[in-house]
């Protein structure tokens, strides 16, 4: 075990040696590649039910949808960062309307359970400290038929 970290360590000093960049410049560019690779985990805009705009980043935007029969999951907005560069604190304001079927907004966090923020008719506001994790807001629906409006900033 021991052998391993110290080759570890080894092979992350001839990094830095060799590309000539600083710790924080690694970590940043490091950053970068997961939020990328986050984004890949978001429903393209065409598979979309609705009209998705986005913020500043991938974690903020609007969403605004009418479902009919909907079956399925949608990922909406998130990532995966260390951290934002907009800080890591995302405020979530939401109106769920079912008149048929089931729906549900869900937080979901690393390898967590996902968190359900609303999944009942009616109105939800909460102020999320995102973990340095994958991150994404999601909407699930069994035969959903309804809308949802979602705001992050």
């Amino acid at each position: 075990m021991k052998k391993s970290i110290l080759f570890l360590m080894i092979a992350c000093c001839f990094v830095f040696v060799l590309t000539g960049c600083t710790k924080d410049e690694i970590v940043d560019h490091y950053n970068q590649t997961l939020q990328e690779a986050g984004d890949d985990n978001l429903t393209k805009d065409s598979k979309l039910q609705g009209k998705r705009s986005f913020g500043s980043d991938s974690y903020v935007g609007n969403y605004s949808a009418d479902y009919d029969g909907f079956t399925g999951t949608e990922t909406l907005f998130g990532g995966t960062a260390l951290e934002r560069e907009d800080g890591n604190k995302i405020e979530i304001t939401c109106t769920l309307n079912i008149t048929d079927g089931t729906a549900k907004v869900v937080f979901k966090s690393g390898t967590d359970d996902p968190q359900v923020l609303i999944e009942s008719s009616g109105d939800y506001s909460e102020t999320i400290e995102l973990p340095s994790a994958s991150n994404y807001i999601a909407v699930e629906g069994d035969g959903f038929t309804g809308s949802v409006e979602l705001e992050i900033k």
